[in-house]
């Protein structure tokens, strides 16, 4: 899982990132919450409920079954 640059607003995941879900790894364990996993299904992109992160697939990353 990369992060992005802080001046983006996102988390960039590839095919080995899925399925996505939040909190993710890079998280400070202080800021967790429930796990929750995030559908990116319909247009490759998901905000997580609970700290309003958003995530989306790297161009050209194949989201089959996930």
């Amino acid at each position: 899982m990369s992060e992005v640059p802080s001046k983006m607003s996102f988390v960039e995941l590839g095919e080995a990132d899925l399925p996505a879900y939040c909190p993710n790894p890079s998280m400070p364990i202080w800021s967790s919450h429930p796990r929750v996993f995030l559908d990116m299904a319909s247009n490759g992109e998901a905000k997580c409920p609970y700290c309003g992160t958003v995530y989306r697939v790297k161009p050209g990353t194949s989201l089959r079954g996930h």
